[in-house]
């Protein structure tokens, strides 16, 4: 019943062993691995790789830097491409904000940003959110879309903006690097367990620093979980499952 709800497996990283890294996902126990796609080109190559292999589910996005390098054209072509694939995909994703990439570009971010959510108004799928240092905005933005199926992934804003995404009745994606993040374990503590997902960001943020991460890893994730919440690994794994089909079905 594992899911990692936020990867990216079209990355130039698995390229040598993808096979291998997707048969020991589903050797620990995995069903889904969402891979979010960022531009044009890996939008394409997710949707390829799900028809490969069935386990990957894929999400077609904009990452914010990404879509600032975009002609008006090529923007278009884009968000008609995620149009054209929309009963291939499970949710649009990895879209947002990011003031530290791309700082001094809030406004187009946040034009940019708000196009794509009413893209997934207009296709009614759920959106997987980057907010890097604009977490605040992130969720004004949000809010004025009066948006409901919302996973916040690898969410560092306060505890406070943990408090009002998590009242809005969002999800939270908790990546691997849990096991040793004194953030993401403080909001673990706050968030209830009904609105928590797994993921890994695969490859980046791994439960070993240094190491490169995959979709298998999302075990660490749920035993840290349970460890906070006090409750059993399994009963984690299955009340993230029934998470996953609640936003995602």
């Amino acid at each position: 019943m594992l899911v990692d709800v936020h990867a990216h497996m079209e990355h130039k990283a698995f390229e040598p062993d993808l096979t291998e890294v997707l048969e020991r996902a589903k050797q620990a126990g995995l069903t889904a691995v969402i891979s979010s796609g960022t531009n044009y080109e890996l939008n394409v190559k997710t949707l390829d790789l799900a028809k490969k292999f069935p386990i990957i589910k894929p999400a077609l996005g904009l990452y914010p830097a990404d879509a600032l390098r975009l002609s008006e054209e090529e923007f278009e072509k884009s968000l008609d491409f995620i149009k054209a694939h929309r009963k291939e995909i499970i949710a649009i994703g990895e879209i947002g904000l990011d003031f530290q990439e791309a700082k001094g570009k809030e406004e187009e971010q946040e034009k940019n940003f708000s196009r794509l959510l009413q893209l997934s108004e207009e296709l009614k799928l759920p959106v997987i959110v980057h907010s890097r240092k604009a977490e605040e905005k992130v969720i004004e933005v949000l809010e004025g879309f009066k948006a409901k199926k919302v996973v916040m992934h690898c969410f560092s804003g306060s505890m406070s903006l943990v408090k009002r995404a998590e009242d809005n009745g969002w999800m939270f994606s908790v990546p691997c690097n849990v096991v040793f993040s004194e953030h993401f374990q403080n909001l673990v503590r706050q968030v209830s367990v009904s609105q928590l997902l797994t993921e890994t960001d695969a490859p980046f943020l791994p439960p070993v620093k240094g190491q490169r991460n995959e979709p298998m890893n999302v075990a660490f994730t749920v035993k840290k979980i349970a460890e906070i919440k006090g409750l059993d690994p399994e009963e984690v794994e299955k009340i993230v499952f029934m998470n996953f089909k609640k936003i995602f079905r």
